[in-house]
């Protein structure tokens, strides 16, 4: 199993050698440093924690500084997904793109764009009311929450509310490109999440 950290920048078009275009996003992924090894008899669990970035060390707290070992990480990161095999992992190894090749299948997972509180049309898509008879101040109104001889609110109806900020994980992207001397991966289609947001890149 493969995996790596990594930034998103943008989106643009790759192409390739038979003249076929792919729209592509750019990841700029990597060098990840392993600060720890999790293994199943001491710690319960198999796991390979990973540093990424830098910091200053003086905004990092001190339960952090003592899991980084060799620098002063901007993010550490947990992966546990299985089949990981701990034996072949050493604290202190360097991981970078060269690890993937083109036409390895993902598993990317990214934190949507927050678009702070939204109504139902652009939340969940309604249709708002009819803009005929008068009417002039409900075109973007929910309606009816209630309904018939119910006296409450039924669990799971959809309102207005707060949107994005989730975390998304899209499954079966494809890597189209790797740059090992720029540490960038061509990932083909859109990615979530706004530009800088932190990628987790796992190909199974």
């Amino acid at each position: 199993m493969k995996f790596i950290l990594g930034k998103k920048e943008n989106m643009t078009e790759y192409f390739s050698p038979d003249g076929v275009v792919v729209p592509v996003t750019i990841i700029s992924a990597g060098p990840i440093t392993v600060t720890r090894v999790f293994e199943k008899s001491k710690d319960g669990y198999n796991a390979i924690q990973v540093g990424y970035g830098t910091q200053k060390k003086q905004r990092i707290n001190q339960a952090e500084v003592g899991q980084m070992k060799g620098g002063f990480y901007e993010t550490l990161k947990e992966f546990r997904l299985k089949p990981i095999d701990t034996s072949s992992v050493v604290e202190g190894d360097i991981i970078d793109v060269s690890t993937f090749a083109p036409g390895d299948k993902l598993q990317v997972a990214s934190v949507s764009k927050g678009k702070g509180f939204q109504g139902v049309v652009k939340r969940h898509g309604f249709g708002g009311g009819p803009r005929s008879h008068g009417q002039k101040h409900s075109e973007r109104e929910p309606g009816s929450i209630g309904g018939g001889l119910r006296t409450h609110v039924p669990k799971g109806m959809r309102m207005a509310g707060r949107m994005g900020s989730d975390r998304i994980t899209q499954k079966n992207l494809k890597v189209i490109f790797v740059d090992k001397e720029n540490n960038t991966l061509l990932i083909k289609g859109a990615i979530t999440g706004k530009r800088g947001t932190l990628v987790e890149i796992v190909s199974r």
